[in-house]
């Protein structure tokens, strides 16, 4: 009884499937390059590329942008970092691939991770297909003018006092 349950179930998830390749069948992740050098605050860019070695179109697939912080130093939303993490994808062909290109943003200082991970939209309980992890290392910037307000913090309580000045000269030389 159990086998015959057992085959139906598998019958019947290939005629649901409709023979698509899944995640782990087939599926690779390549990124653009494994190591970003960059400053808080810049913009960069990534280029994943998702490939299908598979024998059979693969569908309902969603690749995923993860953020991680490898020192453990820092705390990383990875919202701040790109604001459009997660990709529905079109349908592979058999051999094919396609390229995601993902715009982020440094917002914490230190080592950085950043990884890509396909799986299927439905959710079945199997590992996803990664791509390389890229190492990001971000510089701290140290400015004196952080986003330009040392003219304002500088210029306001100089104005004010040269208000203050003419004001007492004014008075002093009795003109009202």
């Amino acid at each position: 009884m159990m086998r015959l349950l057992a085959s139906s179930l598998v019958v019947l998830t290939v005629l649901v499937l409709g023979g698509t390749a899944a995640a782990a069948d087939g599926i690779a992740v390549a990124v653009d390059r494994t190591a970003i050098s960059t400053s808080l605050g810049h913009r960069f860019l990534l280029r994943t590329t998702i490939s299908n070695h598979g024998s059979a179109q693969a569908r309902d697939l969603v690749a995923h942008l993860n953020v991680l912080s490898l020192d453990g130093s820092v705390y990383v939303d990875p919202e701040d970092w790109s604001s459009h993490r997660t990709r529905y994808l079109a349908p592979i062909p058999a051999g094919g691939s396609i390229t995601l290109t993902w715009r982020l943003q440094a917002v914490n200082s230190g080592r950085i991770g950043i990884y890509v991970a396909v799986l299927p939209r439905s959710g079945a309980p199997r590992p996803p297909t990664t791509g390389a992890t890229v190492r990001v290392s971000i510089a701290k910037r140290r400015t004196l003018n952080s986003g330009g307000i040392l003219p304002l913090a500088v210029g306001i309580p100089l104005l004010l006092g040269g208000l203050t000045v003419g004001l007492r000269l004014k008075r002093r030389a009795g003109t009202p």
